[in-house]
């Protein structure tokens, strides 16, 4: 089962509507830890748990590892020497692990990104970058799937940016409704990719059918 979402850029009200609180303290960090070990009934004092709350902050130092970066340095540097190439540029399958901002739980899935070059290109390795910097944060797919299309679209200002994102999420499939093997497949299309149903239907071509992979 596959759910489809366009996904519409964030209006300008949301921007900066919220800052980050004071970082906590690592020892803050692993106390919060151990406060719930005990809420969820187990004793953070015996054998077992004792190095978990420094395990789970060095954890969260990973997972969450993107918001550490400014995705729009990592497409600073561009390229114009392609030889007069102004075709399809796609990455596809660029596998990524993320967390629910609901529920703090995986979200598991791959993104394809497009674009059509105006001059310029990037190194295919800033794709994969440019998704590990925003998938390493609390987020929900539809967001990371703007922001992944806007940020390309702001820095390489190409003739077309498409991003589609498939994903399973276990705060769905472990809780709740508990339904495995469904994904959410979010898509955004910008310049050529919106206005040109040829241009779309070769990068849809190109990924492939979202539906025929599986994240359980």
């Amino acid at each position: 089962m596959t759910e489809l979402k366009q996904v519409k850029s964030p209006g300008p009200e949301a921007v900066g509507k919220s800052k980050p609180a004071a970082r906590p303290s690592r020892e803050e960090a692993e106390e919060a830890v151990r406060t719930l070990i005990r809420w969820a009934g187990d004793n953070p004092k015996r054998e077992g748990l004792l190095g978990t709350p420094n395990r789970v902050v060095r954890s969260y130092e990973e997972f969450f590892a993107g918001y550490q970066e400014d995705p729009s340095e990592l497409l600073g540097r561009t390229f114009d020497e392609t030889g007069g190439y102004d075709e399809m540029v796609v990455l596809r399958d660029i596998e990524f692990f993320s967390h629910c901002e609901h529920h703090i739980v995986p979200i598991i899935g791959k993104a394809h990104i497009g674009y059509l070059p105006d001059k310029r290109v990037l190194g295919i390795s800033k794709l994969a970058r440019l998704v590990e910097a925003f998938a390493r944060r609390l987020q929900i797919q539809e967001k990371l799937t703007a922001e992944i299309a806007n940020t390309l679209n702001d820095a390489l200002h190409p003739k077309g940016v498409a991003v589609v994102i498939e994903a399973a999420h276990q705060c769905m499939t472990t809780r709740g409704v508990k339904k495995p093997g469904v994904s959410l497949v979010t898509s955004r299309m910008l310049g050529s990719f919106r206005e040109d149903e040829k241009t779309r239907r070769e990068f849809l071509s190109i990924i492939g059918n979202p539906a025929s992979h599986n994240f359980s």
